[in-house]
C-alpha cells in the first residue's frame, strides 16, 4: 500500500514543479513584452516630442527642414536613453558577485 502512496506523492510533486516552471516562463514572456512596449513607446514619444518642437520652430522661422531634423534628434535621444536604461539594467543583472581578493605571501 505505501508504495502506491509514494508514487502518487512523487507524481503530485512533479506536476506541481512543472506548474511552477510554466508560471515562471509565462512571467518571463510577460516581462519581455512589457520591455518591448516600453522601448517602442520611448521611440515614438521622442520622435513626436522633438518632431513637434522642430515643427513649431520651423513654422516660426519658415524653415520646414526643422521638422524632420527634430524627429531624427528625438529618435537619437530616445535610442541613447534606451541603451542607458536597459543596457545598464542587464549589465547589473549579469554582473558577478563581489570578488574575493587573495592576499598573503606567495
Amino acid at each position: 500500500m505505501s508504495g502506491h502512496g509514494d508514487d502518487a506523492v512523487t507524481r503530485a510533486r512533479e506536476k506541481a514543479r512543472e506548474k511552477v516552471q510554466q508560471q515562471a516562463a509565462a512571467r518571463g514572456r510577460a516581462q519581455g513584452l512589457e520591455v518591448g512596449w516600453t522601448v517602442f513607446s520611448y521611440l515614438l514619444a521622442g520622435m513626436a516630442a522633438y518632431g513637434g518642437i522642430g515643427w513649431l520652430i520651423g513654422r516660426a522661422v519658415h524653415v520646414p527642414l526643422l521638422f524632420p531634423l527634430g524627429m531624427l534628434v528625438g529618435l537619437g535621444i530616445s535610442i541613447g536613453y534606451i541603451i542607458h536604461r536597459f543596457g545598464r539594467q542587464q549589465a547589473v543583472e549579469r554582473a558577478p558577485g563581489p570578488r574575493k581578493e587573495i592576499t598573503g605571501d606567495r
